[in-house]
This record gives C-alpha cells, structure tokens and sequence, in this order.
C-alpha cells in the first residue's frame, strides 16, 4: 500500500476520534460470533498494514493536532476504513496506550476478549485514574467458551484481568440455563465494581449454523437467567443490551411522547425496523402508515432502526410519494449523513427521484442512547418487561411480509 494512500485512510479514521492501529491481517481470534469476520456483504475496508513506529508516530502527531476536549474518548483501533480486530494483540499495543495517556492527556476507549497482562493493565488505570474506559468482552467463562472463542484467553487470565481496579464494564451473555447467571456471579466476587454488560449475541447472516443454533438456544434462557440475577442482588451496576425489543418497549412512553411530537399525518410514511413498529401498532396504529424495514444488509436476527441502511430501505419503497426517516439511520460519526455501510444521503435519495425523502430529527442517536442506558437495568427487564401483561401482546405483533 502506497504511504500516502495509508495515511489517508489514517487520517479519516482519526476524524472519527480513532486510533487507527492495525494488525496488518484479519483477525486471529476467529470468534465464530464476529460479524467482522465476513464484512464484506456490508461494508468495505482496507488492508492496511502492521502498524510501524513510523506509523504511530504520524498517528500521534495527527491526534495532537486536534482541541482536547473535556470527557472526550479515542477508541483503539479503526472500524470505519479499517477491519475490526483485537489490537490488543499488537506487540507495541500497551507500549503507545501508555505513550498516548502520558503524552496526549486524552481518554481512551479500549475493547479486547483479554490479551492484556493484568498486572500491567492494573498498574496504569492507577497512574491514570479516571482515563481509560476498558470495555472486556468476557462473552462467556463456562462450557461454551472454547467453541464461540477457539483463540481466546482462558477464563482464568480473564478473571486475574477483572481482579482489580482496570476493567469498566464486562459483557456476557446466556447460552442456556446457568451460564449469564454463573458468570455474573463469577464476574462480581472478583470485581465487584465494574458494570455489567448482558443479553444475547445476535446471530446475522454470515453466522454458522452451530453458532446461530446456540444463541437462539441462550434467547429461550434469557428471562430466567435475568431473574435469578435479579435475585442476586449483585454489588455491581447489571445491564441487558442488544435486545433492541426489551429496549424499545422498557422505553415505549418516551417512544410514543417522540413519535406524537413529530406532527405526523395519517397518510404519512415512516420509516422503521420491527422493534419500533411493534410498539407503534400497538399504541398508535392508524396514527400513519408504517413502512416496516427489516435488517437485511445485515440479516439474521438483527432487528434496529439504528442498524437500518439505504439499501435496505430501497427494497421497500414501492409507490410512495414522501417518506420520512430517522436520523438515527444517518448519523455517521463523521459527521456525514451516511448509514452503517457508509452509503451516503445523498446518492440514496438520486436514486429515487420520484419520492421526497424527510428527515425525523428527533428520533436520533442521542435519544436512543441516552434511553438505553437510562433504561437498560436488569431490574427494569424483570420488572417492567417480564413482569408486565403488555409485553406477551408486544411480542406477540406480527411483522409485515
């Protein structure tokens, strides 16, 4: 790759506040749950190479040149350009962590299944308190673990990882009964502090079959093992994520108090993926029409306005005049109005002359943000969700074909 051409990719990833290291290779840990492991049918990216010192010298001085602002996070590693990998790997990863918190005075946001040393993680949240969101995906610490992560560290690296002042936040997930239950139990008598991440892994379509079957099997599981949580009474913070059903209806006043305050009609057409339009027709059917988007780009079982594309979208516009959609679905971190695939406004709109496309501002990124975390308490899945009659005629909805 041409040094030029490298850098530029550099740069439009430094413009999303990352910091574009690289393995110069796909990545090792072949987890079979990784939507990055086939990316291709979504999204392009570079094959950029194995990050030099000259290389991270430019990206150092790139950084620098931009404000430091106040609570303002940089995330290890580039994703928009650039394929996703544990970068943890990386021999000089730590090494330019360390430069960059010394020398920059920013914070940094790093993501990794545990290819850290402990001691070493632990030593520099204590030089740097209050600098380093460390996101650990646990994913798993029983029987599963070896077939979802066939190159992960062990669950016993993991644990010492967790036992100690570095980790943030910790995901896990059910894979059948007695498994997210265990391992937050695990997780909290050695970190009693840290938040907890929990849900299911979303199968999509690029998944294998063994790997699609097992976390459908941990979806059946999901209630139970958030009530026997809930029965806990964990020290630590218990969340559930990427459910974006239990999400939208734990937040359906807010959804519905939104939808009344974009001055719809009845002959309008709104855009939307099946979670919301589950909650609109049960709440506010004939309130306009609603054009149900599945999640096709990236299949499976996705089900989310916020991962919604262009493409997916053309496939359903037949015969509309004017159709309005989220501002959710373009808000690159750019900047841009640009989907998850980097598809631009713009060009989607040149292909569909004959139709006048509306932007639904309020329903944005920063909304469902704030309602997923204001929200996303284990004790508000158990107790307003399992516990409220209204949710079995809210799965119950069928989707439109």
């Amino acid at each position: 790759m041409e040094k030029e051409f490298l850098y530029d990719i550099l740069r439009r990833e430094i413009r999303d506040r990352k910091i574009p290291l690289s393995l110069g290779k796909t990545c090792p840990v072949k987890c079979t749950f990784c939507y990055e492991r086939d990316h291709q049918y979504y999204r392009n990216s570079f094959d950029t190479p194995l990050t030099t010192q000259e290389h991270w010298e430019f990206i150092l001085n790139e950084i620098r040149q931009y404000p430091t602002v106040p609570r303002e996070s940089w995330v290890i590693g580039g994703n928009e350009y650039m394929e996703w990998t544990d970068l943890f790997l990386h021999p000089r990863c730590m090494d330019w962590i360390e430069e960059f918190l010394e020398t920059t005075g920013r914070n940094i946001i790093m993501f990794t299944v545990g290819y850290v040393d402990p001691v070493r993680i632990n030593r520099l949240t204590e030089k740097y308190p209050g600098r380093i969101n460390f996101e650990l995906s646990v994913i798993t610490l029983g029987q599963h673990r070896k077939q979802l992560m066939p190159h992960a560290p062990s669950a016993e690296h993991v644990l010492k990882i967790l036992d100690g002042p570095a980790v943030t936040s910790a995901n896990f997930y059910s894979f059948g009964p007695g498994t997210m239950s265990e391992d937050a139990r695990a997780i909290s008598r050695v970190n009693p502090r840290c938040l907890l991440w929990m849900g299911c892994l979303t199968p999509l379509k690029t998944l294998d079959a063994q790997t699609t079957a097992l976390t459908r099997y941990g979806r059946r599981f999901l209630a139970d093992e958030a009530r026997r949580i809930y029965s806990m009474n964990l020290p630590n913070i218990t969340m559930i994520h990427t459910e974006s059903y239990i999400t939208a209806f734990l937040n359906r006043n807010k959804i519905l108090k939104t939808f009344d305050a974009c001055g719809l009609d009845k002959k309008d057409t709104v855009v939307m993926a099946g979670n919301i339009y589950r909650i609109l027709h049960l709440f506010r059917r004939n309130r306009a029409r609603f054009l149900y988007v599945p999640n096709d780009t990236l299949g499976g079982d996705s089900d989310c306005s916020t991962l919604l594309t262009f493409n997916d979208i053309a496939r359903r516009i037949s015969g509309q005049r004017v159709v309005y959609i989220p501002r959710v679905v373009m808000e690159h971190a750019s900047g841009e109005e640009r989907d998850i695939s980097g598809n631009y406004f713009a060009e989607f709109k040149a292909r569909f002359p004959q139709v006048h496309f509306k932007v639904l501002h309020k329903v944005n990124s920063s909304l469902s943000n704030k309602k997923l975390y204001e929200k996303g308490y284990i004790k508000n899945y158990v107790e307003d969700y399992l516990g409220n009659p209204l949710h079995k005629k809210f799965e119950a909805v069928s989707l439109p074909n």
